[in-house]
């Protein structure tokens, strides 16, 4: 079992940034890919960044990338999301999520289509002046 905790969200003003952490326990992420995912009010969950947790590959979504960082910290078992040009309609609830992806090249674990094994419970951004 993989528990997954974020952190980092919190009132923000349009056009600064932020930083995300998701924290794992249980088990050591080096076998799983992480996604972050957020679904903001109304609207149906989506996928923003991805990362292969061993080797670091990435992957994001076209309406993130150039605002959008993800990397991770192996030693500390834990994935980040760094956000700038924060906008108002980046308010959403985040959630990290982790996948089983032993023996899959990045071209098959880098996508958000995917069921992944493992979620958090959320940390809600809200960009507002």
């Amino acid at each position: 079992q993989v528990q997954l905790v974020e952190s980092g969200g919190g009132l923000m003003q349009p056009g600064g940034s932020l930083r995300l952490s998701c924290t794992a326990s249980g088990r050591p992420l080096d076998y799983y890919v992480v996604g972050w995912f957020r679904q903001a009010p109304g609207k149906e969950r989506e996928g923003v960044a991805c990362i292969g947790f061993n080797d670091g590959t990435t992957y994001y979504a076209d309406s993130v990338k150039g605002r959008f960082t993800i990397s991770r910290d192996n030693a500390k078992n834990t994935v980040y999301l760094q956000v700038s040009s924060l906008k108002p309609e980046d308010t959403a609830v985040y959630y990290c999520a982790a996948r089983y992806n032993l023996g899959e090249y990045p071209a098959q674990f880098l996508t958000f289509d995917r069921p992944m094994d493992y979620w958090g419970k959320g940390t809600l951004v809200t960009v507002s002046s």
